[in-house]
Order: structure tokens, then C-alpha cells, then sequence
């Protein structure tokens, strides 16, 4: 028995010397579990699953704002984070997301915070930008997605459902619009709702915090459902899906390569200014001002020149074609006031932050509500603008932030809100609250968004494609659909959700490589990488040269 031991341990360092160094612990980032009970349970399934790989794994929870700093502003410090793409009005048709989270040129301060570089995708991307045909478009889309399926530059998850829960003695809900791919928690919904009493205020809750409140700032999920009430828009996605005019009262397209609009005569600024073509230009060339407005550079890099061509109008011309630009581009910037922000941008050149770090003390919009109170971690009141053509008929919006679940649900119940906007708790419990209260309604729908675990291709292992292939196999999307997402959702392996069934690749989630445990261990293997008593190793001559997140 004793020299059976003996040779055992001997054989450990001839082992070793046939593996590189062992993959340092890796660390998922999540927010924390109170505030995201659903993304930080699908984190634990996913290091569970990968330490079955011999995988070393930690998931770290952080507060809101320092998982936004770290992952969006420190890209060469972390791992692999939980993320999620929201359902967003303009994102209907799938340029917004196509585009700018794999391309190259926005890895290092845009939408591709994974860093994921792939010529053959950027060329896709731009493809399907381009063509006009709808049949060819989608093919080249279709390929998009399998090109992605194949590089893992996620983990995908899933396409959660919204649910929403609200008040029916509060509010008329025959009022409440039904946005594809987003459901009734939508513009549409807050500008139409009809109160059936004397409360008159839509109070809502909110789970994360907005990092920030400005026109050139996609600030996440929360922040831009007070944004997109705020800032108008030259045209808006309407409840159909399709781009409307808005702000803009007409929109022609006379050639492939040009696009000319009337801006909505008598608009006004909430400070009472009016505003002007030079607004609307300045709106439509200022994301382009250098690297100033990186989240908004990219829906803009296909603009030639901005001219006008009367006293409210103006024409926009192209590089090129460009399919999705009504709806990725003027369904999507905001519009922004010139003598406000052209002296920020200005200065702002020889600096290093961004537009996107900016705040006005109360911002200043157009739109039909406007900033009554902004404190960013308690509470973000609006009011409706008297003044705007589409004038709401409810009086105020208010959003709590609220990032304990169960206190937002005792809200609901209590009555302190009217509607549950942001529910990421077990939906057995959502659920079940009409029986309790038979004045609370229900609304779900699929989410044309998409909640994964992004790799950091920076850092060494996450650049190798087979590790990335391997450890994506490991993930069970209908286990994490069913058990953290307590069903409401549905497994994922594209950016493209099936609420946008057109465009969505029929089947992708059951395609993903490998797709089980044992079938990931092999890939690894087949890769060259090692287990060494039970801990995973680089293939030979490998160094760990990667700081361990701290």
C-alpha cells in the first residue's frame, strides 16, 4: 500500500510538467444578490459548473455603481461579469446590438467592453447595415449569429420576461400599450395612461441606481425609462415595432444615401427656449465630436453631413446605405440642447473624461415630462410638460429606488406604489399576489433583451477561443431559465431575442458547441489544457501572466 502511494505522488510532478501553469482563480462580478436575485443565482450556477471543469471560481457581488465603474471604465481588471442588454424601443430591429457589441472599433471605450476581435464579424455587421433587401439582410444576419455561436464571446443565458404588476382600481389598464419585444412598460404606456381616480402620480419602483441622467448617456435600464420621457426624439419606435416620426413631423428618404425631415414647429425646451434646426443638427453631429460620446458615437458614424434645407428642415446624407438608420439612429438619439452642451463639449476636448460623465444639476429636455428632482440613489421625480404636444394625462412620474426586492413587493402590496415596474424576485411570488389582492394585475411579456456572462478577452484565458467555446458548453441555460429565473425566461445563445422572431436564427439556443459538462471537459482537453489533480492547467508551456482580480 505504501508504494502504491509513493508512485502515486511521483507521478504528480511529472503531471505537472506536462501542463503549463494552473489557471488563477477567476472571479464572475455580479451585483448583489438582494438587488438581482435572479443574475446573482445564474452566476452561482455558472461557477458551479465551471469548477466541475477544474475551474478555481469566485462570484463577487458589488453595489451597483462600483459594478458599473469597474466593468464599463476598468476593462483590463475584471473577469467575467453578469451583464444584460435591455429591450429598448429602437433595438426592434437588430442593428443597435449587431453593431456595436462585437465590432472591433468600439472595444475600447463602447459597447464591446469584451474586447472581441473578429474581422470576418465586422464585415457581417457592416453587410447587413447596408443591404435594403430584407431577405438578404436577414441571411446575412442569420450568418452573424452562427459566426458568434461559434466564437462564445458570451455566455449567454437568457431572455427573461417582463413582468409588471399594477394597481387596477388606480389605473385604467385598457390605456396600457403593449410594446413588442418590451411589453406594457413602455413611453407609449406613460404618455396614454389614464388615472380612474383622483391619484394622478404613476409611482414605480426601481431596483439599481441610473449612474447618470444626460442625452449622451445610454444610462442602463432604469435610468433610460426616465430618459427616453426627458429628451425628445426626431422619431420614435411606435408600439408595432416600426420607426414613427416624432419630433421630427415628417421623414423622407428621396435616395438610398439621404434622408431629409421637418422638425415639429413651436417645440420648447423645459427652460423655456425654443428649439431649432441648429438644435437638431447639433444633436445629430455632436456624438461624432472626437471620442466624447462614445456610447453615442456609433449611430452616428454613418453620417456624411448634416445640412439644412429650410427653416425647419434638413437633410442628412450618408457614406452609405444603411437599413436600420431610422430606427438605430434618429429612433434613438436624443435630442439635446446646442447652448447647453456645445460649451461642455468644447470643454471637454483636452480632457479625458466623456460627455457621458456629465450631469446638468436638473437636466434640460424637450420631451413630455420634465426634471422636477433628481437624487440618484433615493428617488427621480418627473412632472408632465404642460407645453408638449403629447402631453400626458397623468401629473407626475416617480421612480424610488428601491434595491431590496422584497421591500419593492411589501411596496406593492402596501400600496406606496401603483406599479411594479422592476421585479428580478421569484415570480411564484409575483405571481401570486393577485390572489392576496385582487386590485394588482399582472402584464408579462418577452424581453428582446438578453442577460449573460460576458468574457473579458483581454485577460488570458478568456482570449482563447476553445477555453471561451469550452466553458460556454458548461452553462445549462434551462436549468438557469427554470430554477433562477423561477421560468420566466427562456434559454438564450444570441443577442437576437425570439420576440424578434424574424430575425432571430430558428433553434440557436440548442446549438451552442458542445453543450454539456462532460462535452466541455473533452473540448478543454482536445484544446491542450490539463487537469492536475482536479485543478485546471494552460496547455504546456503556457504562463499564468494575468493578474488575479482584486
Amino acid at each position: 500500500m505504501l508504494t502504491v502511494g509513493l508512485t502515486a505522488l511521483s507521478a504528480l510532478p511529472a503531471m505537472a510538467q506536462q501542463a503549463g501553469d494552473p489557471v488563477r482563480t477567476l472571479v464572475i462580478l455580479a451585483q448583489p444578490q438582494a438587488a438581482a436575485p435572479q443574475e446573482f443565482q445564474a452566476a452561482e450556477m455558472v461557477a458551479e459548473a465551471w469548477k466541475q471543469l477544474g475551474l478555481q471560481v469566485q462570484v463577487r457581488a458589488l453595489p451597483s455603481q462600483q459594478f458599473n465603474q469597474i466593468v464599463w471604465y476598468e476593462r483590463q481588471r475584471w473577469d467575467a461579469t453578469t451583464w444584460q442588454m435591455v429591450g429598448r424601443p429602437e433595438r426592434s430591429d437588430p442593428d443597435e446590438l449587431t453593431y456595436n457589441l462585437f465590432v472591433g472599433a468600439n472595444a475600447a471605450n463602447g459597447y464591446n467592453f469584451v474586447g472581441y476581435l473578429n474581422p470576418e464579424y465586422d464585415r457581417l455587421a457592416q453587410a447587413q447595415r447596408e443591404e435594403l433587401d430584407i431577405t438578404k439582410r436577414k441571411a446575412v444576419l442569420i450568418e452573424a449569429q452562427e459566426l458568434i455561436n461559434r466564437d462564445q464571446p458570451y455566455g449567454f443565458m437568457v431572455h427573461p420576461k417582463n413582468l409588471i404588476a399594477y394597481n387596477a382600481t388606480v389605473w385604467d389598464d385598457s390605456t396600457m400599450k403593449v410594446q413588442a419585444g418590451i411589453g406594457v412598460r413602455n413611453f407609449w404606456t406613460w404618455i396614454g395612461l389614464k388615472p380612474k381616480g383622483a391619484q394622478k402620480d404613476v409611482i414605480l419602483n426601481s431596483t439599481a441606481t441610473p449612474t447618470n441622467l444626460s442625452p449622451f448617456n445610454i444610462a442602463g435600464a432604469q435610468g433610460s425609462w426616465a430618459a427616453e420621457l426627458v429628451w425628445d426624439r426626431l422619431m420614435r419606435i411606435g408600439p408595432d415595432g416600426l420607426p414613427q416620426p416624432w419630433a421630427a413631423e415628417t421623414v423622407t428618404r428621396p435616395t438610398t444615401t439621404t434622408v431629409e425631415l421637418t422638425l415639429r414647429a413651436g417645440m420648447k425646451w423645459h427652460d423655456g427656449t425654443p428649439v431649432t434646426i441648429d438644435d437638431a443638427i447639433f444633436s445629430l453631429e455632436a456624438p461624432g465630436y472626437g471620442d466624447k460620446s462614445p456610447m453615442y458615437k456609433p449611430f452616428v458614424g454613418n453620417i456624411a453631413k448634416v445640412e439644412t434645407i429650410g427653416p425647419m428642415s434638413l437633410r442628412i446624407t450618408l457614406k452609405r446605405p444603411d437599413a436600420a438608420f431610422l430606427v438605430s439612429s434618429l429612433s434613438k438619439l436624443n435630442l439635446a440642447s446646442r447652448k447647453i452642451w456645445a460649451p461642455i463639449f468644447e470643454d471637454l476636448k483636452n480632457k479625458p473624461e466623456t460627455a457621458e460623465t456629465i450631469m446638468e444639476k436638473l437636466p434640460v429636455g424637450s420631451g413630455p415630462f420634465k426634471f422636477v428632482s433628481v437624487k440618484l440613489n433615493e428617488q427621480i421625480v418627473l412632472e408632465a410638460n404642460p407645453d408638449h404636444w403629447a402631453k400626458p394625462l397623468i401629473n407626475r412620474w416617480i421612480m424610488r429606488i428601491t434595491p431590496n426586492i422584497e421591500a419593492s413587493l411589501g411596496a406593492m402590496k402596501s400600496g406606496e406604489l401603483n406599479v411594479l415596474a422592476d421585479y428580478t424576485g421569484d415570480p411564484e411570488l409575483l405571481m401570486a399576489l393577485p390572489k392576496s389582492n385582487p386590485n394588482i394585475k399582472i402584464a408579462d411579456a418577452l424581453d428582446m433583451g438578453i442577460r449573460f456572462i460576458a468574457y473579458n478577452e483581454r485577460r488570458q484565458p478568456f482570449g482563447d477561443v476553445a477555453f471561451r467555446r469550452a466553458i460556454s458548453a458548461a452553462i445549462d441555460r434551462d436549468a438557469i431559465a427554470a430554477d433562477a429565473y423561477g421560468g420566466a425566461a427562456v434559454a438564450s445563445n444570441s443577442w437576437v431575442s425570439p420576440a424578434l422572431a424574424f430575425w432571430a436564427a430558428p433553434g440557436i439556443a440548442k446549438r451552442v458547441p458542445g453543450g454539456t459538462v462532460a462535452a466541455a471537459k473533452q473540448m478543454l482537453k482536445d484544446a491542450g489544457y490539463v487537469l492536475v489533480n482536479g485543478r485546471l492547467h494552460y496547455p504546456v508551456g503556457v504562463k499564468e501572466t494575468t493578474a488575479a482580480y482584486q
